[in-house]
């Protein structure tokens, strides 16, 4: 008689990094360090690993003879976005500005719900999402996506204008009203609906 199997429980790893393959070796990892402040622990002429923080490398990007870029991205399976997570509200609008100023624009603003969130485009066409809890508790804001109506009817969220949220934040109106406003819609882009990056 065979031996009953021992049940084995799930161990959950944590995230650790991601890695592009790249024909832009350089501009990815300067662009990545304007963003999101990853910086390289090791770098040679093919590949990069780099931080933004005590892992040894968040980042990675790989360089070979035979990289081109995709003309149906658009169209073909992959990843959509990675995405980077600020404590506070105050910390993403103050990233926005400074990126601005630094003409690095955002792609389309989304309030999710449970998140706000500024994606951008890196050199090769990848989305970044740069994004605040909106409960400041994972508990919480997973809690209200499981069992909210709003984000059953509505989960991939409602864009907002982050020029005018980071306006009408300098000029005082707290984080609450703000969120409520996004959500409601009444920060909306002016102008046609932006590319979120998917098949027409």
């Amino acid at each position: 008689m065979a031996p009953q199997e021992e049940r084995m429980d799930i161990i959950k790893p944590a995230f650790h990094h991601v890695t592009f393959k790249t024909s832009r070796l350089a501009e990815m990892v300067a662009w990545y360090g304007r963003v999101v402040g990853a910086t390289p622990n090791f770098q040679d002429a093919n590949n990069a690993w780099t931080t933004n923080d005590a892992a040894n490398h968040r980042v990675a990007f790989l360089s070979a003879p035979g990289l081109g870029d995709d003309p149906d991205k658009r169209s073909h399976n992959g990843m959509h976005h990675s995405a980077f997570e600020y404590e506070s509200f105050d910390d993403l609008m103050s990233s926005y500005a400074r990126l601005r100023d630094e003409g690095i624009l955002p792609a389309f603003s989304l309030d999710h719900g449970m998140t706000i969130s500024i994606y951008y485009r890196d050199p090769e066409g990848n989305f970044v999402e740069l994004q605040c809890d909106t409960y400041g508790d994972w508990k919480q804001s997973s809690e209200w996506m499981r069992t909210s109506t709003d984000f059953k009817a509505n989960p991939i969220g409602t864009f907002f204008d982050p020029e005018r949220v980071y306006q009408a934040h300098r000029a005082g109106s707290g984080f609450d009203a703000l969120h409520a406003g996004m959500r409601k819609g009444d920060y909306e882009p002016a102008g046609a609906p932006p590319d979120l990056g998917l098949p027409v």
